[in-house]
């Protein structure tokens, strides 16, 4: 009987879908584990080989778990609304919702021909209504709550309103609107002035920030898609602009967020990207009067000044200029009338960079002189005021306090615009670079002269606080996250705007759906493009809907817990069911996701958990990030100017330009010219210069040599011609081949390059364990005879190899284990149910369909008259069971030596004594040999080491 991969795989594919084997209950009997996957963009170009990667991770361990006896939660959908997703309709001229159903069906295909056991019947998608009603109910509950910080979670709005009802604002511990205010000052509020209070406390809040405007294109660009000033699409000019966006306050969760590392498995580099993303920081908050020089600077400005945030306020007295955010309230009024005409043409400059391009500029110095001083507090110096573009309104107070001395990105403004620089760290500056040291003792400092710098941080601080111009701080680089996006395909706000006011719809009304458009072009001033559907936006009764969409990340936020509970119409998840799967306990996905997603999701989940909606306040348990199949890409050369191209090992005698070209007409390195030709039209009559140096023209035959094209290691994607389809793989060599090699190219964490040849060790492998079962010739050769030691210990070794492996994440080693196991047992003979049934189950895991054939096929034969099949034979399998006793070693292969060369090796017992192993070797043919007539002195005998004859 033949390995017929192909219709053994149909056959199990099918039987599986039919018996729903897959479906998961919630079954509180039994140990949970929960095993979930980044889910996907259904993108058009559907999966590659590198994409499979995760998710063949995942499926292995989730079988893994199955076999030894937890209920696993391996479910699978879609991230169907965002950007992607309109991308891809738009580019295609069609409705996201129609690429988006046909990309769901391509994936879904692709998916289903790798043998997947994920619970299908827990699918969710991002774009459904009935999916985006509970992303709708949470924003709700985010925009209907506030954070006590004195409490440290999340309450709901309403008790915010009893306590200022009662008592006003003036007892909260640290209250977000600056002046606080009582209970007859709110009593006073007309209902817009409540509205706007309550505004600077909710969790998901609207306020006017800047973005990104394009004129042409009509929309608001991500400050991805804008470079050097104008629009990665199309390239328009891009300016700032404020618009009113939403937000969530994940801020008031930094120190939450921060903890929350310490509880779960990430990478301690993963963890370090999120501590540096969130950038906790301790130092002063620093109030500079301003000298009033400036044509609107009121008298009030003068007094509340500039404030700073510095980690260094040891490093006060070396302060040798200020820099604003060129967006920063105080610029207009600061700038003195000769500056005027300067900082108007400077600030028009800097609304065509994006933030991005801002902070990553280092060699490009710009900025511009306000003409305004503030005033040192210390010694009252005089310090002129700048704005420049590396310093952004939404970092800190968005003014900083510039010590060149100390500072290097300071150093190089000083030097550009020759400023001065005043030395505070004596030898410590060079004069030729700034040196942000701690341990120098400070000059020209005034009370903190002679003092450590670590010293003086504390000592700075106090006195601050003494004099009332500053005060300790905890500052935060992260800042709260926008939730708006002027795009049509995303979810709905639930909210309605009258008189400047907003109001939510009410939970019954949910989910309030995307209307359908042909034609979703950008609305009038950055609007979305839902603001022309005015039937849809403006309501009868007065008031307007929100046109704005929430961003890709809101349903990615909580998708985990939807899998928990998908089919409940009246919560979004029942509380006995989430606290009976819990937190994710395994999280397979890219490192993309490091900061974005993952602090979103972690943040919600808090969110969650505070309002007792769930019990646990991580989504995650535990995170591997796999690494990236990378594509083999291949090269022609092209002679420039011509349709000429050049073998690569005669490239360097021409002037070329490389081309990546499918790497499917390639074998190896050589090219199928004729393919090539047929490729595209304007290759139809090209020319080649073969590695020989002959030519090869369009119609002559005959020519020897061929066409090496150049390659390289790359991302895998379609525009680089390298993508491989994982359909093709299947197709050749099986879902379980592909499998396997999958993982058999290297740790799942590291990235490493597809080689498509390298794919026919694995199958020749799978081949070879299916012919411990069935002969070519013979058929059934499987038996049913007790196993020798020697085959139990090739199996219990392997348990415990597989076992182990498996458990790590190991699974490169693993499938070298089933190899070598494989490998023994062939060399044994070994074709003893006794051995194969245990390894059957133990390959599952990795290779679903060939273990589940032949397990079934041994059933069938040796339990005839049995109903052996009900959806899937191996998944109630229990796991094999490693016995140490088989796998320890009762003798060893000893080298015997004779006066200290060897000259032998001889097997003997572990437990043999000194005289029996000396009578061993003194009986041995090749000892007796290099004796010969001499007598022996003495024995030496190592225990588990070596044996010594000495004459």
């Amino acid at each position: 009987m033949e390995y017929n991969f192909r219709d053994i795989e149909k056959k199990w594919q099918q039987q599986w879908k039919e018996s729903n084997a897959y479906s998961v209950s919630n079954d509180v009997s039994k140990p949970k584990f929960y095993v979930l996957d980044m889910f996907p963009y259904p993108s058009g170009t559907g999966l590659h080989v590198g994409h499979p990667l995760g998710y063949i991770a995942s499926d292995i361990y989730s079988r893994y778990k199955r076999l030894k006896g937890f209920n696993v939660l391996h479910p699978m959908g879609y991230d169907s609304f965002g950007l992607p997703a309109e991308q891809y309709a738009l580019e295609t001229g069609q409705h996201p919702s129609v690429t988006t159903e046909q990309n769901i069906t391509t994936f879904r295909t692709q998916l289903d021909k790798i043998g997947f056991s994920f619970d299908w019947s827990r699918e969710v998608r991002t774009s459904d209504p009935q999916f985006y009603k509970w992303t709708q109910w949470i924003f709700l509950q985010l925009y209907n709550s506030w954070y006590d910080r004195s409490a440290n979670k999340a309450r709901p709005i309403n008790e915010l309103l009893t306590i200022f009802e009662k008592e006003g604002s003036l007892t909260l511990e640290g209250r977000l609107s600056e002046a606080g205010f009582g209970k007859e000052e709110w009593d006073a509020y007309d209902e817009k002035q409540r509205h706007d209070v309550l505004m600077n406390y909710r969790l998901a809040y609207s306020s006017f920030g800047e973005v990104n405007w394009c004129e042409n294109l009509g929309t608001v660009l991500a400050n991805d898609e804008v470079i050097n000033g104008v629009s990665e699409r199309g390239g328009h000019p891009v300016v700032k602009k404020k618009m009113r966006q939403w937000y969530l306050r994940i801020t008031e969760y930094a120190d939450r967020l921060l903890q929350g590392l310490e509880q779960v498995e990430f990478t301690e580099s993963l963890k370090e990207q999120q501590r540096n993303w969130i950038g906790k920081s301790q130092g002063a908050e620093i109030n500079f009067k301003v000298k009033a020089s400036g044509p609107g600077l009121a008298e009030e400005k003068v007094e509340k000044g500039i404030k700073v945030y510095t980690t260094r306020p040891d490093t006060i007295f070396g302060v040798d200029f200020m820099v604003l955010a060129p967006e920063h309230e105080l610029v207009v009024s600061l700038t003195t009338p000769d500056r005027q005409d300067a900082v108007n043409e400077y600030l028009g400059y800097v609304k065509s960079r994006s933030d991005r391009e801002r902070m990553s500029e280092v060699k490009q110095i710009t900025g511009c002189s306000t003409g305004a001083f503030a005033i040192n507090p210390f010694d009252g110096r005089e310090i002129p005021v700048w704005i420049a573009e590396y310093v952004l309104a939404g970092y800190g107070t968005g003014a900083i306090m510039a010590v060149p001395c100390s500072d290097q990105r300071d150093y190089d403004f000083a030097v550009h615009f020759e400023i001065p620089i005043t030395n505070i760290i004596g030898s410590h500056f060079n004069g030729n670079e700034a040196n942000p040291t701690k341990d120098a003792v400070l000059e020209n400092s005034g009370f903190l002269n002679g003092m450590a710098m670590k010293e003086a941080i504390t000592a700075a601080i106090d006195k601050l606080e003494e004099l009332e111009i500053g005060r300790r701080q905890v500052n935060y680089r992260m800042r709260d996250a926008g939730f708006s996006r002027q795009r049509y395909w995303g979810e709905p706000f639930p909210i309605i705007w009258k008189e400047g006011m907003s109001h939510p719809l009410p939970e019954k009304d949910l989910p309030l759906e995307l209307p359908h458009v042909e034609k979703y072009e950008p609305g009038p001033e950055g609007e979305g493009p839902l603001a022309n559907i005015t039937e849809w936006a403006n309501l009868p009764g007065g008031g307007k809907r929100e046109t704005s969409t929430m961003p890709g990340y809101a349903g990615s936020s909580w998708y985990f817990l939807r899998y928990m509970d998908p089919h409940n119409h009246s919560e979004f998840c029942n509380r006995k069911v989430s606290d009976y799967w819990g937190q994710v306990d395994l999280y397979i996905g890219g490192t993309e996701h490091a900061v974005g997603h993952l602090l979103y999701s972690r943040m919600w989940t808090k969110v969650l958990y505070d309002l007792a909606y769930i019990g646990h306040d991580e989504p995650y348990k535990k995170l591997v990030n796999q690494g990236m199949i990378q594509g083999s890409s291949r090269f022609v050369y092209r002679i420039k100017g011509t349709n000429q191209f050049v073998s690569a090992g005669l490239k360097h005698s021409y002037d070329t330009n490389p081309l990546h070209i499918d790497v499917n007409m390639v074998d190896g390195f050589e090219l199928d010219i004729e393919a090539f030709r047929r490729w595209k039209p304007e290759f139809e009559n090209a020319r080649f210069i073969l590695e020989n140096g002959e030519e090869h023209s369009p119609g002559i035959t005959g020519e020897k040599g061929v066409y090496i094209c150049g390659a390289e290691i790359e991302k895998m994607s379609k525009s680089k011609f390298n993508a491989v389809n994982p359909d093709q793989i299947v197709e050749d060599y099986g879902a379980d081949t592909f499998r396997m090699y999958e993982m058999f190219l290297g740790p799942i964490e590291q990235s490493k390059p597809w080689d498509t040849k390298g794919i026919e060790g694995v199958h020749r492998f799978l081949r070879k364990l299916w012919r411990l079962f069935y002969d070519d010739l013979k058929g059934k050769v499987w038996n049913t005879d007790k196993a020798t030691e020697a085959e139990l210990k090739v199996l219990h070794r392997t348990i415990k190899k597989i076992e182990d492996d498996t458990e790590k994440f190991s699974f490169n080693t693993a499938v070298s284990a089933f190899m070598v196991c494989v490998n023994e047992l062939v060399e044994l003979k070994c074709h003893k149910e006794e051995i194969l049934m245990p390894l059957l189950i133990l390959m599952a895991p990795y290779a679903p369909h060939i273990s589940e054939e032949l397990l079934y096929q041994v059933r069938s034969v040796t339990r005839s008259g049995e109903n052996v099949v009900q959806g899937s034979v191996i998944l109630e399998a229990a796991y094999p069971v490693f016995e140490e006793k088989f796998v320890q070693e009762t003798a060893k292969e000893y080298p015997v030596s004779v006066n200290g060369k060897v000259r032998t090796n001889i097997t003997i017992s572990l437990s043999a004594t000194q005289e029996e192993v000396e009578q061993i070797v003194l009986d041995n043919d090749t000892v007796q040999k290099w004796l010969g007539e001499k007598l022996h002195k003495k024995i030496i005998y190592v225990k588990g080491k070596m044996v010594n004859v000495v004459l």
